[in-house]
C-alpha cells in the first residue's frame, strides 16, 4: 500500500478547515479526494484492459434446485422411488436421504444450443443462447451460512471482504454521486449471515455494500430531515459542517494514519450528493409504463423482484459499479430452500424472478449497457436428487448451476457436467474461486495480484485457489 504524501495530507486538512460548511465544502472535499487519487492515494488495481465495468449479481437465497431448473436428468425418471442414496446422513443434510425423486416439472430444449430448461423458467428459456452456463459448480459445505459466505467472500467463516467490497477497493467508483457497491435485499428480509454477506471485512469500511430498501418510501433512510426537525435547514447544515470540519482536523492531527476518518468523511460527502441524485435514480415512475410492465411491475407475483431489477438497471446506468439483487430471505420459507414440497414451493419463487430477470437482460441490451455490464445468476449450493420426506429436497453442495451474461461472455457456452443424478459435479468442476477469478478478470483485475496484507498474510478474494474460466469468455 502506498504511503499518503504528507504535504498533500496537510494541504487537504487546511483546505477542509477553510472550506466552510454545506454543500460547497463537501464538493471541495470531493475534489480533494480526486486530487489525492491522482497523487497515488487511491487503490487502482487495473491490471489489463477490462471487458466489464459494472456488475449485477442475482443471488437465489436457499439453494436453487439444479435438476428442477437448468440441469435436466432423465435418469431420475428411470430410478424414481429407488433407495440409492447414502445410508448415513451426510454432514449438513437436515434428514436422512430418501428415495431417488424425479423432477415434477417438464423440460424442453430451447434455442440454437438446444439447452434443456425446466417449465418453471419459460421466460429465461427464451434468452438461453445469450447465456454461458457453469454446470458443475461445487462448494465445501451443505450449510446455508457457510455456503453463502463462501459464494460471496471465498471463505466459509465471517470476517472476510465480499466480492463487491474487493471490487470497490480495487477500482473505486464510476460516479461521484452514488455508492460504488449497492445491495438490494428481498423485501421479506436479509439473507443468511445478514449484513455479513455485504461486509468489507478487513478492508476499509467505505467499501462495504450500501443496503437499499427499494420498497420503502425512503429507500435510503435518514437521507433527508424529518419535517418535525425544523432546525435542519441549509444554514444549520453549514454551521454543523463547519464545526465538523474543525473536529475532523483535530482528530486527524491526533491520529495520523487512521483510515476510519477518511471513510466517515467519504460517507458524509456521498450522503450529501445523494440528496440530489438519489430521488431521480430511485424514482421508477420515470420509466415508461411499457418498461415497468416488462419487469412485471403491477403483477403481485413479480412486482417486488421486478422493481429491484429495474432499479439495478437504473443504478448501473448512472454509474454504480456493483449491484447485488437478492431473491429470498434467510429461513425455512419464502426462498429457494425447498425442503418440504419442491412441486409446490419452487414455482412461486421461480415465477417471482423469471420475467424480471429476462426483462433485465433485454433492457440492459436496449440501453447499450450489455457491452460493459456483466450479469451473474447463482445460489449458495444445490439440492439432493433424493427426496426429503416424500416430495422435498435437502441441501447439496455437490453440484449446482451458475450462469453469466453480458460483457466478455461467450454466448451459448457451457462448461462442466454433474453426474447422472445431479448429485456431484464430475467434469470440469468450478468453485467460487474460479467464478471470482473470472469476474475479476473481466473487470481488468488479476485475482492473484489483488492482495491486502492482513495479520501477516497476503489475503485475496480467491485465497490460494482459482483459475480464470476462459471456456466461457470471448
Amino acid at each position: 500500500m502506498q504511503t499518503r504524501p504528507e504535504s498533500l495530507l496537510l494541504n487537504r486538512r487546511g483546505l477542509f478547515s477553510d472550506a466552510g460548511g454545506g454543500f460547497a465544502g463537501l464538493a471541495l472535499s470531493q475534489l480533494l479526494h480526486r486530487d489525492a487519487a491522482e497523487a497515488g492515494e487511491s487503490h487502482n488495481h487495473l491490471h489489463h484492459p477490462p471487458k466489464a465495468r459494472r456488475i449485477i449479481q442475482l443471488f437465489m437465497t436457499g439453494g436453487a434446485s439444479p435438476m428442477d431448473t437448468f440441469d435436466y436428468k432423465p435418469e431420475l425418471e428411470r430410478l424414481h422411488g429407488q433407495m440409492l442414496g447414502p445410508k448415513e446422513k451426510p454432514d449438513g443434510f437436515t434428514a436422512p436421504a430418501g428415495a431417488i425423486m424425479k423432477s415434477p416439472f417438464k423440460f424442453a430444449q430451447y434455442g440454437e444450443t438446444g439447452r434443456w430448461v425446466s417449465s418453471v423458467f419459460p421466460e429465461q428459456a427464451k434468452m438461453i443462447d445469450e447465456m454461458a452456463f457453469l454446470m458443475a459448480m461445487t462448494t465445501k459445505t451443505n450449510v446455508h451460512g457457510p455456503g453463502t459466505y463462501m459464494m460471496n467472500t471465498g471463505f466459509l467463516l465471517p470476517g472476510f471482504p465480499c466480492m463487491g467490497a474487493w471490487i470497490s477497493y480495487a477500482l473505486g467508483n464510476l460516479a461521484d454521486n452514488l455508492p460504488t457497491f449497492v445491495v438490494l435485499p428481498d423485501a421479506k428480509g436479509l439473507p443468511y449471515n445478514q449484513r455479513g454477506c455485504f461486509s468489507s471485512g478487513f478492508l476499509p469500511a467505505v467499501h462495504q455494500g450500501t443496503v437499499i430498501n427499494a420498497t420503502a418510501s425512503q429507500p435510503v433512510p435518514d437521507l433527508f430531515a424529518q419535517p418535525a426537525h425544523q432546525f435542519a435547514h441549509q444554514a444549520g447544515d453549514a454551521a454543523g459542517f463547519s464545526l465538523l470540519n474543525r473536529i475532523n482536523q483535530r482528530h486527524a492531527d491526533a491520529h495520523p494514519g487512521d483510515s476510519r476518518l477518511d471513510a466517515r468523511i467519504a460517507s458524509y460527502e456521498l450522503a450529501a450528493k445523494m440528496q440530489l441524485s438519489a430521488p431521480e435514480a430511485f424514482d421508477l415512475s420515470r420509466e415508461s409504463q411499457s418498461v415497468q410492465t416488462s419487469y412485471g411491475i403491477g403483477n403481485p407475483a413479480t412486482e417486488e423482484f421486478g422493481r429491484r431489477c429495474l432499479l439495478a438497471t437504473r443504478l448501473v446506468e448512472r454509474g454504480v459499479r456493483f449491484v447485488q439483487v437478492w431473491s429470498g430471505p434467510q429461513g425455512a420459507t419464502d426462498n429457494w430452500d425447498n425442503h418440504n414440497n419442491i412441486e409446490k414451493d419452487l414455482p412461486p419463487m421461480a415465477m417471482s424472478v423469471d420475467l424480471p430477470v429476462t426483462a433485465l437482460l433485454r433492457d440492459l441490451k436496449s440501453r447499450g449497457l450489455d457491452k460493459d455490464t456483466l450479469v451473474i445468476w447463482t445460489t449458495e449450493f444445490g439440492r439432493t436428487p433424493f427426496a426429503q420426506g416424500s416430495v422435498g429436497r435437502d441441501h447439496n453442495g455437490g453440484s449446482f448451476v451458475t450462469w453469466l451474461w453480458g460483457a466478455g461472455i461467450k454466448s451459448g457456452a457451457t462448461l462442466g457436467r454433474s453426474d447422472d443424478w445431479g448429485y456431484q459435479a464430475v467434469e470440469k468442476k468450478t468453485w467460487c474461486y474460479d467464478l471470482h477469478a473470472t469476474i475479476l478478470h473481466l473487470m481488468g483485475i488479476d485475482h492473484e495480484r489483488l492482495t491486502v496484507r492482513q495479520n501477516g498474510i497476503d489475503r485475496r478474494l480467491t485465497d490460494v485457489h482459482g483459475h480464470v474460466i476462459h471456456e466461457v469468455l470471448t
